[in-house]
Order: structure tokens, then sequence, then C-alpha cells
């Protein structure tokens, strides 16, 4: 099967929500009333028996029973009856199905005997499967959202660069919610449970030919075919990063992927080797994950790891050098060219040499000279911008200052701000920007520190022959 196949997921043109309830607080209810309220454009057909309505638009009994054609079934109906489902939906012609339903694999062999029946259903009928026990599939564009949590309880992120998929649900929702609380975007989610056909590794393949996509994240509870992975990511990471949170850890952990999922966990110590291998960046926790993602998302490749630090409080320039010397990176030395334009440009009381320090009465202006002079100087890859908003000399000019400098140079430039309600609504200014900011110097040299280390990957990988190369 190509990877086209995959599209039906995310651009559907009709699909049967099969399950479909009247009863608000039944999983196939969400489902339907979220198609509902999203910007699909396509047809959607509540399917359940029991129902002659759905909210007032008329209900099958089965596919085999709508007139039209049918691309993408969504099935939410007890585990012994998705095998005969899944048969109607073959019969049918369907061409992608997404089981939200659990009781498979990971309640023992009676669950995965029904998961190789859905399977070799499929295989029959060239159809393509994400689930069982899945939260399925949200696209903020095409409108598909087969979340099953109401729309009043868990907030859905706008349009985004970062692609996330997650081998658990309950994880994948309550980081979309967060993003969303967040004003971070995502470009598509895919909660693949089971992974009964479609898994992780078809995905970044997937995904390394969506242009919507910049950065492909990903939870990680166990893959099936490690050498597939290794070889797949080899390849997307040299146009695409690839961020992984991985869990189960410890043996306890791995012992949880198996009553989770259904899935081997495998040794961490191998996952670590492997990872490294194939240039894939580890992240460490669920803010790791985003943190690096959006830098990743929105900042250019540096060609180094020089780093200049621009801040107006001395003590945060102090923690940030710290971080980013612990992260393996240098702290840039000024060309004799950029200490003289700031020695004329910039008063006596600040500080000139890596880290400037513009002092406490720094305006947009200052900070406009300083990250003008250290961008254009060669001896620097990036910047981290440190922001003490609460200072009364900042306005919000500080904002198109930090963006302008950031767009004219290419370089990535990071800020790190930390504060309350006013810091906030600064904060969500530079990010409509694309500037990434964090709240501490530690998690902004890190971010830092991932950028300039897939820029090493970037270069490595593309000295590397491609698999049809080595087999010549």
């Amino acid at each position: 099967m190509s990877l086209s196949d995959l599209d039906v997921f995310f651009n559907p043109k009709s699909v049967a929500v099969i399950g479909a309830s009247q009863i608000p607080t039944k999983i196939g209810s969400v489902i339907y009333v979220n198609f509902m309220e999203s910007n699909f454009r396509g047809k959607v057909y509540p399917i359940n028996p029991r129902f002659k309505c759905v909210f007032g638009i008329q209900c099958w009994p089965s596919v085999l029973n709508v007139p039209d054609e049918i691309d993408l079934a969504v099935i939410a109906t007890p585990a012994e009856t998705v095998p005969r489902v899944m048969e109607e939906c073959a019969e049918k012609g369907v061409r992608g199905a997404i089981i939200i339903s659990g009781g498979f694999s990971e309640i023992g062999e009676e669950g995965r005997r029904r998961e190789q029946k859905i399977l070799e259903i499929a295989r029959k009928a060239g159809m393509r499967v994400i689930g069982p026990n899945c939260v399925g599939v949200y696209d903020p564009v095409s409108g598909v959202d087969t979340v099953f949590m109401p729309r009043f309880r868990m907030s859905r992120p706008g349009p985004g660069r970062i692609a996330f998929i997650s081998q658990s649900g309950a994880f994948g929702v309550a980081v979309l919610d967060w993003a969303a609380s967040r004003g971070f975007g995502v470009s598509k989610f895919i909660s693949i449970g089971n992974k009964v056909d479609v898994n992780e590794i078809d995905l970044i393949e997937y995904l390394a030919q969506d242009p919507m996509t910049q950065v492909i994240a990903l939870y990680m509870e166990a893959t099936s075919d490690g050498r597939r992975l290794i070889e797949v990511a080899r390849e997307v990471v040299r146009k695409k990063p690839i961020v992984v949170l991985k869990a189960g850890a410890t043996a306890e952990g791995s012992r949880a992927v198996m009553s989770h999922t259904g899935s081997l966990a495998g040794s961490d110590q191998i996952y670590d080797a492997a990872f490294r291998q194939c240039g894939i960046v580890r992240a460490s926790d669920p803010q790791d994950l985003f943190d690096v993602a959006r830098a990743l998302a929105t900042q250019p490749i540096p060609k180094g790891n020089r780093v200049a630090v621009v801040s107006n409080g001395g003590g945060f320039a102090v923690l940030a050098t710290d971080a980013l010397v612990r992260y393996g990176l240098q702290m840039a030395r000024f060309s004799p060219e950029t200490m003289e334009v700031l020695e004329r440009k910039l008063p006596p009381i600040t500080a000139k040499a890596n880290p400037i320090d513009l002092v406490g009465d720094a305006d947009a202006e200052r900070y406009r000279i300083a990250l003008e002079a250290v961008l254009r100087d060669e001896n620097v890859d990036g910047v981290l911008v440190i922001i003490l908003f609460q200072t009364p000399s900042l306005q919000p000019d500080i904002v198109e200052a930090v963006a302008a400098s950031a767009v004219t140079y290419g370089k990535p430039v990071l800020v790190c701000s930390t504060g309350g309600e006013f810091t906030r609504a600064y904060v969500h200014m530079l990010e409509r920007a694309n500037i990434p900011v964090y709240p501490s110097p530690k998690r902004a040299a890190r971010a830092m520190a991932v950028l300039m280390r897939y820029g090493e990957i970037r270069r490595k990988f593309a000295e590397l022959p491609t698999p049809l190369q080595v087999s010549r």
C-alpha cells in the first residue's frame, strides 16, 4: 500500500460515524457532534440501528444502507461487534477505518484474536486502519475530529507546524488541550492506540511529505519494527526533525506499557542508542517535547553552536550562560567590528561583552541595536534574548524589534521571559510572531541546544548515502 492511502484519514469527502447516538454521554454521540461543530466540509453519516434520527439527521442502520460512497468509517461500538462492522465497511468499499473501541490486545488473548480478525478483513479489502483503542485523528485544517472529548471540556489547537503522533490517547488529548491553552498550533494529531495496521513509522513517512508539517513529535511506548524505524528516520531527518518522548524506560514502566496498548516495550538503552543512530531527538518529558518542537518548527537551523545572550537583567544572563555551557554550547566571541558598534551605540553603563547586559532601563531601541549587531556577526550562530517585561521602559514595540531582527538575519532567536499576567500578554505577542518564549533560562538553553544539535544531524546525514545508493 502507498503513502497516499493515508490521505483518507485527513482529507475524506465522506465519513460514517458508526455508533453515533442521541445520548450526549456516549462516545459516538460526541464524535458525531464534533464533526458537526468543526469546519469539516464533507458529508457525515450517523450509523446506528437503534435510532431513526440523531440530532434531527437521518440515521442509517448500517453503512450498507447509505446510498452514497463512504471514504472513512469511525467505529465506536463494543469490541465484540467490530469485526462484523468491519465486514460491512469492506463490502461497502470504505477506504479507511478509525477504530475508537477498546477491548483488544490490551486485554489479552481474546482481544488479540479480534485484532487479527479485523486486520485480515482490512488487508483483504485494501482498507487502512488506525487503532483500535485510540482517539483517532484531529486535523484543524480539514476539520476531521474523532477525539471523543466534548469541545467545552477539551480545547482544540488551531493550525500549526507540528504534527503530533501519540500511542496513548489520554496523553495525546491532554497535550492538545494544553497546547490550545497556550496558543500553540498543530498540523495534525494522530492517536494510534494498538496500531493493528497504521503505525508510527507509516505516519512519519507520510508526514515527511506533508507540506503543513515542519516537525514530527511523537509519544512512543514501543515500536514493532525497530530496524524500519531507524531506516525511515535516517531519511526523514534530512529534511524534517523528529522529536520523541519514549515511555516505559523502567522495568515497571515496560510492564505498564503491555497492559496499556498490548505492546512489548523493550530495553530503554536500545531505544536510546537507536535514536542517536538515526538522528531522532529524544525529549525528557511532555514539556520538553513541545519546548524543542516549537523551536524546531519556527527557527532556522544554525550553522554552528556559538550563542550570544542579550538581556536586561544581569542575573538571568548569568543563569542563561551557565545553562548554555552545560548543554555543550559556546558563548560567542564578538568580532572587533561588533564590539565597536556596541561601544559606540550603547550607553556606557551597559555591558558589551557576551552576555550583553542592557540594564534595567533598556528600551526597544537598545535591544534593536544589540540584536542587529550580534546577529550580523559571523561569529554568532544564534541569540538567546532575555526580556523582563516588568521594567517601565519596555513598550509593545519590543515585539517588533525582536521579531524583525530574527527575520532579517536568518539565525535562530529564542526568548526567555518570566512573569505574571502582564508578561504573558507580551509572550503571546512574541509567539504569534513565531518567536518561542520560555519561562526559564534552562528551558530556553535546552531548546537552543536542540536546534544546534539538529543542525549537526542535518549536516552529518546529508553526507551519508541513501539506501538506494547503498544497494547499488
